[in-house]
């Protein structure tokens, strides 16, 4: 069992940055891929970015990709999420997530536990 609780969200102008964090409990921190996510509101939760086990291999949803990065700290039981360049399309409630497996991975099935997600919302 993993609880996951996100922060870090707030309100920031276009061109602005943010640094999301995630902090998981429990001792297996490490040998699960996490993921970050988000939810517009009237749409779908997509996938925003996620890391492997040992931080080897990241995915990004094109969208994000050159603006955000995911990170991991294993010592910390944290993942982190670094966005710069906002844009207001990036308005969204963002959900850590976990996987108890090795691999990155970008379906929300792919999941098995997630966060209460933090609010990010860019003015233009």
């Amino acid at each position: 069992q993993v609880q996951l609780v996100e922060s870090g969200g707030g309100l920031v102008q276009a061109g602005g940055s943010l640094r999301l964090s995630c902090a998981a409990s429990g001792r297996t921190f490490s040998s699960y891929a996490m993921g970050w996510f988000r939810q517009a509101p009237g749409k779908e939760r997509e996938f925003v970015a996620s890391i492997s086990w040992g931080g080897g291999n990241k995915l990004y949803a094109d969208s994000v990709k050159g603006r955000f990065t995911i990170s991991r700290d294993n010592a910390k039981n944290t993942v982190y999420l670094e966005m710069n360049s906002l844009k207001p399309e990036d308005t969204a409630v963002y959900y850590c997530a976990a996987r108890p497996y090795r691999t990155a991975a970008v379906s929300l099935r792919q999941y098995d536990y997630w966060g209460q997600g933090t609010q990010v919302t860019v003015s233009s």
